[in-house]
C-alpha cells in the first residue's frame, strides 16, 4: 500500500507564488516518476509536471518557465513552485507517483488526494 500526502495548497493574489509538496509512504521499492496534474472545475484533469528520478522534468506547455517540479529520491517526495500565478491556474491539484511496491513485480498509478489552489484576480 502506497500513499502520497500533499501539502501546500490555498489562496493566493494573481502574480503571486505557492509551492506544493507531495511525500510517498508505504511499502515503496521503487519510484518511476512522480509529478503533478490539476483539474478545474468543469474541466478534464491535466498535466502539471512530472519528474523522474534522474531529474528529467517533463511541463505542460502552459506551465513552462512559470512552474517548476523538483524531486528528492531519498526522500520520496516532490516539489511544485508556482509563481506569476493566474487566475486560470485555479485548480485542485493532484499528486501522481508511479510506483513498485515491494510486494509487486509492476509499476502502477497512485493518485493523492488533491490540494485546492485559488487564484484571485
Amino acid at each position: 500500500q502506497v500513499q502520497l500526502v500533499e501539502s501546500g495548497g490555498g489562496l493566493v493574489q494573481a502574480g503571486g507564488s505557492l509551492r506544493l509538496s507531495c511525500a510517498a509512504a508505504g511499502s515503496i521499492s521503487s519510484i518511476r516518476t512522480m509529478g503533478w496534474y490539476r483539474q478545474a472545475p468543469g474541466k478534464q484533469r491535466e498535466l502539471v509536471a512530472t519528474v523522474t528520478g534522474a531529474g528529467t522534468a517533463n511541463y505542460a506547455d502552459s506551465m513552462k518557465g512559470r512552474f517548476t517540479v523538483s524531486r528528492d529520491n531519498a526522500k520520496n517526495t516532490v516539489s511544485l513552485q508556482m509563481n506569476s500565478l493566474k487566475p486560470e491556474d485555479t485548480a485542485v491539484y493532484y499528486c501522481n507517483a508511479v510506483v513498485r511496491t515491494r510486494t509487486s513485480y509492476t509499476f502502477l498509478e497512485v493518485w493523492g488526494q488533491g490540494t485546492l489552489v485559488t487564484v484571485s484576480s
